[in-house]
């Protein structure tokens, strides 16, 4: 089927977004699924290549999500849904959670936000008006991890996410490496923003409409795969 901008759905938008960042994770690479979208990347990793998720609720080894009606009620991830778990995987307290996350141990994290900019600064806690709980483990998964990768819809309700400097609190100052929305990808650079792979059903007159950052074309830009 022949992908168009009205069969551009929220389901088609969040597998478009998942399985381009699958495509990042490496042979043993531990990796954390930050809440909401980003978890949805472990449904599309490649099965020849062994991947370690953790979860900063307690898990290190978790699977796909948990399918059908016989699934196990106890085992679920940070965002309280409920997951496989990998032979081998182990279980563990908040304490040693934050030991692997703040420790380095972290290969790669990916996360939503509310916005990032072109520093590569990240706000993902704070929605003003908004009654939030606190900042959670993002701040320390940011910090901790060796590769920071943004997941997140290009646009909110028509509002750019893309900024030229955060206007929402931060999370971490200059710590993403990477931006994947479903109508692009950007990698940040020290020199700023690089558009590396854009959706053919956009234009680079559509990215930069919709992105208040300043950004470079790559010569090698690509198409992304839909």
């Amino acid at each position: 089927m022949t992908l168009t901008m009205e069969s551009l759905t929220k389901e088609k938008i969040k597998e478009i977004i998942a399985r381009r960042i699958a495509k990042e994770f490496k042979e043993n690479d531990i990796v954390t699924l930050g809440i909401g979208l980003p978890t949805e990347a472990a449904n599309y990793v490649n099965e020849n290549i062994n991947i370690i998720f953790q979860s900063e609720n307690g898990i290190l080894g978790l699977g796909k999500d948990q399918k059908g009606p016989n699934y196990n009620e106890k085992i679920i991830n940070a965002g309280g849904v409920c997951v496989e778990v990998n032979k081998g995987a182990s279980f563990y307290d908040s304490q040693m959670a934050f030991t692997i996350m703040r420790g380095g141990h972290i290969d790669a994290t990916v996360l939503g936000a509310l916005q990032v900019d072109e520093e590569g600064s990240i706000a993902s806690w704070q929605i003003p008006g908004k009654f939030v709980p606190g900042i959670g483990g993002s701040m320390d998964l940011i910090i901790g991890s060796k590769r920071v990768i943004v997941a997140m819809t290009h646009t909110s309700k028509d509002e750019i996410k893309i900024m030229k400097r955060c206007t929402l609190p931060l999370t971490a100052y200059k710590e993403v490496n990477m931006i994947v929305t479903e109508r692009c990808v950007f990698q940040v650079t020290l020199e700023g923003l690089v558009l590396t792979e854009i959706n053919p059903l956009f234009t680079i007159d559509d990215i930069k409409a919709s992105t208040e950052a300043d950004f470079r074309v790559s010569k090698y830009l690509k198409e992304m795969e839909i």
